[in-house]
Formats: structure tokens, C-alpha cells, sequence
């Protein structure tokens, strides 16, 4: 049986955590900054993590399961 790919875009964006979270980046960071507040800008460099629902779809991409 052969074993399965990794999702090679998918690993370059996802990270597994310690505890087994996938840590993610967030998206509207890219441009057109200038209009939106500080804060926004600020809570956007967090991490995001990928909800419990998609978790498995990621993994899967990933070969981990």
C-alpha cells in the first residue's frame, strides 16, 4: 500500500504546536493597512489556530494521521 503525500502548501502554512494545536497565520495583512485601526493590525501578527472542526482535514493533508 502506498503511503500518503504531504500537502506540501499546506505544511509551509501550518504548524503543529507542542500540544497538538495547528498554529496558522492569519490573512488581511498583506495591504491596504493604512485604513484599518492599530488594534486590528496588532491582534492580526497573533497566531490564529485552526478550529476543532477542520482539524482533521488538516491532518490528513498533512500525513499525520
Amino acid at each position: 500500500m502506498p503511503k500518503q503525500k504531504t500537502n506540501r502548501s499546506v505544511r509551509k502554512r501550518i504548524k503543529i504546536t507542542k500540544t497538538g494545536k495547528l498554529r496558522r497565520n492569519k490573512a488581511f495583512r498583506r495591504h491596504l493597512l493604512a485604513g484599518r485601526t492599530q488594534k486590528r493590525k496588532r491582534n492580526l501578527r497573533r497566531p490564529g489556530f485552526v478550529s476543532a472542526g477542520e482539524r482533521k482535514s488538516y491532518l490528513r493533508l498533512l500525513a499525520e494521521m
